[in-house]
Order: C-alpha cells, then structure tokens, then sequence
C-alpha cells in the first residue's frame, strides 16, 4: 500500500515548486512571446502583426549597436574579474583571523544591491565633491578634477572599476571553496619535488578549479550580457549613445518609446543569443573537465 502512495506524495512535495514555475516563469514567458508577437504599446492596445517585430530588430542597426558594445564589455570585465577573483582567494585562502577579516571585506559590497552601489560611485566619481578626483590630484596623478561620465574612456572604466569593486567578491568566495577541496598532500608531494608556489599554482590548483573557472565565468558573463543599472544610473548611455547596452536599449523601446511589442522582440532575441552562448561555454566546460 505504501508504494503506491509514494508517486502521489511526490507529486504534492514538488506541486508548489510546479506551481511557483508555472506563475512567475512559464505564463510571463507566454505573454512575452504573444506580446513580441504585436504591435502593443505601453498604453495598451495592439494588434498581431506575425513577426514584423523580429523583422524590424534584425535591421536595427542601434540595437546591434548596443548589443556589439555589451559582447565587448563582457569580453573585457568577465577575464578581469576571473584573474582579479583567482588571485584574492589565493591570498584569503588560508583560515587565519586576517584572512578571514580581509574575505568579509572583500565580500562585502557584493550585499549592497547594484543601484545603490552605481549611485555611490556616481557621487566619488563627481568632479566638484568626488573623492576619487581629490585622491588622484593628492597623488599628483592629475592637476585638475576629471569630468569622468563626458568621455566614453573614462566612462567605461569607471564602471568596470565598480562593477569590479561590487562583485569580485563573489567570485573569490567560490574560487576559495574550489582552492579549499584540493588535498594538501598534493601541494606538499609538489614541495617536495622542489616545484614552486607559481608552479604549484599553475600545475595543481589552476587544473583542480577548472569546473568553478568555467562555473565564474559562466555567471560573470550572463550578468555582464544582462548590465542595465550601472550603465542607466552612471552614464544614462553616454556620451552621444556610446554606452547603450542590449537590455538599456530594449528599456528604452519599451518604456520611453512605449514600443512594448518591439522591446519584447528584443528581449526574445537577447535571451536565444544568451542561451545559445551559455550551451557552448558549457559544453566548453565539459570538455575541458574530461581533458
């Protein structure tokens, strides 16, 4: 009797997890399909216009536009924050009280939400008050406060340098985890045999962690693909549109120009193009594990 009682009972275990899928993300998804699939603004309204939506994105220069500035920024941040991350769980991984002090620091901005932390650089990178600009002129790096959002340059370096000091932290955590498993007798076997720290690093923990290599760089490069706030909140896509992103862009569509419809095509697009380099990173991974 008891077995047959077992499918039902997993059934209501797994009935609110069913449930939560089918509310937030099988429905949403549905009506995002049916909406890129209208003309429908943000007023409402709207009629089936096929895949005109698509039609009309795949010609749209300033969204490819945005979506070649995005590829290039993860290009640029998601090694910086994979090497940066490595190297902080390297000097934190021991469990001493200065390591484990320096980690919490290290960690810490990664609680403060993204918004909040985009306006705090907005206010240090300020040229009348901005801390920033005063250290590098205590320095004698710069004789005069930098306008540092008027220039794509420096723009763009000021947010990776925040959307690094907001997440490396993270990635260290899960570096530290991965540098944690490997079993000491392995770096000591390699002292023995007179390998260095660099080689140890290099031979050992560098092969050891390839699954969290490939693991950080997965996350960092969709959360790099999906970048909105910082972008909104420090540059508003300046200077002259250099710095729209894919998703700024489809913000932009949907709920300044009112083009619900289209933005929903693009959000579609956006996340196939997302999905489709998620699949080759991680089957990349894959083979990298089994090598």
């Amino acid at each position: 009797m008891s077995l047959t009682h077992k499918p039902s009972t997993g059934f209501l275990y797994a009935l609110p997890a069913i449930a939560f899928t089918g509310v937030f993300v099988l429905y949403p998804l549905t009506q995002l399909v049916y909406i890129s699939l209208t003309d429908r603004t943000l007023l409402g309204g709207g009629k089936f216009v096929g895949l005109a939506n698509y039609t009309r994105a795949f010609g749209d220069k300033a969204f490819w536009q945005a979506l070649e500035f995005t590829l290039i920024y993860t290009a640029f941040l998601t090694p910086v924050l994979m090497i940066l991350g490595f190297l902080l769980a390297l000097l934190t991984v021991r469990n001493s009280p200065l390591s484990r002090f320096t980690r919490a620091v290290i960690f810490l901005p990664v609680v403060i939400g993204l918004g909040s932390s985009s306006l705090l650089w907005v206010w240090l990178f300020d040229q009348q008050v901005g801390l920033v600009n005063q250290l590098l002129i205590d320095l004698h790096i710069i004789d005069t406060p930098l306008t540092w959002f008027n220039i794509f340059s420096r723009g763009f370096a000021a947010i990776c340098f925040s959307v690094t000091w907001k997440v490396v932290g993270f990635g260290m955590i899960l570096f530290i985890a991965s540098l944690q498993s490997v079993g000491r007798e392995l770096e000591e076997a390699a002292v023995i045999d007179g390998a260095s720290y660099w080689q140890r690093v290099w031979r050992i923990l560098v092969p050891l962690s390839r699954r969290t290599i490939f693991l950080a760089a997965l996350i960092s490069a969709i959360g790099s693909m999906l970048a909105f706030d910082q972008f909104y909140i420090m540059t508003g896509g300046g200077p002259r549109g250099q710095t729209f992103t894919s998703v700024y862009y489809v913000y932009q569509n949907s709920f300044v120009f009112f083009k619900l419809g289209y933005g929903a095509a693009l959000s579609i697009i956006l996340a196939v193009i997302i999905l489709i380099g998620s699949v080759v990173q991680m089957w990349f991974s894959r083979r990298g594990a089994r090598a």
